[in-house]
């Protein structure tokens, strides 16, 4: 019977799902909330069958007005329910970008029209699920969206359902948001060092080939080997590389054509890499790719949109990923 309920569930839902994204926010009313019972609610459901044809084979009221008040609980159950989507809206949806292959922070917020307060709802998409609570008529649910290319990624359709208050049914209802959220580039594992700056800085940058030793970080594919820390590496069980301090050019060009000879994908792996280890040592630093030139400057906005013009460019055959 929990078989036949949970197959029975699955092809409403598959019928009930939005055909087309919509603009948030999103109103449930009941057209959009569907209702049907659990397992257990089906067990409860056969027992007080079979308790009230029993009480009333043997004439024994006092079990027939137990099964009715049993009986009337559970369809206040259903409403109740049902009132726990009832006039829910889905206001907005966003997360920062993240790496490509990172799953990205989905933040679902929500508010409730009449301002009641609703515990024990879930958010749940493929992949990913988390809880939903409102008090003083609003909440946030946050859901780990996975990711695998960059680009623009389009939202799943999103389910918020409920179980409470005695797990007789299950409330549902769905969204499908219009709203993409952007994914970053994912960088390159084992990318050499920076390339060269160029002007003149006042203030000491990292620089390999320097004089005063900076501090130590994990050996990337290009770094020469007579930096290699090798008593270091041995206690950690990691090849270990020697940062060294000394002036160098305070602007690093990170230029697209330079990496001639490598795949699409690649270059785009590298640049992203580049950016994200000149924003962590401090340097200003330029990007140019085809068409774009952005800098030189450093800082979180200058990061961000790097990043975002190396997610947005077209593939190798022309056509922009979208993830």
């Amino acid at each position: 019977m929990a078989r036949y309920g949970q197959a029975l569930r699955t092809r409403i839902a598959s019928l009930a799902r939005p055909r087309r994204r919509e603009p948030l926010p999103v109103r449930f009313d009941r057209r959009r909330i569907y209702i049907l019972p659990t397992g257990f609610g089906l067990f409860l459901a056969a027992l007080l069958a079979t308790m009230g044809l029993g009480a009333l084979n043997y004439n024994n009221n006092p079990a027939l007005l137990l099964v009715l008040l049993l009986a009337g609980t559970a369809l206040t159950s259903l409403l109740l329910a049902h009132l726990q989507l009832s006039g829910l809206e889905l206001v907005a949806v966003g997360g920062e970008p993240v790496p490509a292959g990172t799953p990205l922070p989905l933040r679902v917020h929500a508010r409730a029209s009449d301002g009641r307060e609703r515990r024990g709802l879930r958010v749940a998409c493929p992949g990913a699920q988390a809880t939903l609570s409102l008090t003083d008529g609003s909440g946030e649910a946050v859901l780990a969206i996975p990711t695998e290319r960059r680009g623009w990624l389009a939202l799943p359709r999103l389910e918020v359902s409920t179980v409470r208050p005695l797990g007789l049914a299950r409330c549902w209802a769905w969204c499908w948001p219009a709203t993409p959220v952007l994914v970053y580039p994912a960088p390159e594992a084992d990318a050499p060092p920076l390339p060269p700056g160029s002007g003149q800085s006042a203030r000491a940058k990292l620089q390999p080939a320097g004089d005063d030793v900076h501090h130590l970080r994990g050996y990337r594919r290009g770094d020469p080997r007579r930096t290699i820390a090798w008593k270091p590496s041995a206690r950690r069980d990691t090849l270990l590389v020697r940062e060294y301090e000394q002036p160098q050019g305070e602007t690093l060009e990170l230029d697209w054509q330079s990496l001639h000879g490598m795949p699409h994908e690649a270059r785009i792996r590298r640049l992203a890499r580049w950016v994200d280890d000149a924003e962590r040592e401090g340097r200003r630093y330029r990007l140019v790719v085809p068409g774009v030139a952005l800098g030189p400057a450093h800082g979180p906005e200058h990061r961000h949109a790097c990043l975002r013009t190396l997610a947005l460019m077209p593939g190798a055959d022309g056509n922009e990923d979208r993830g």
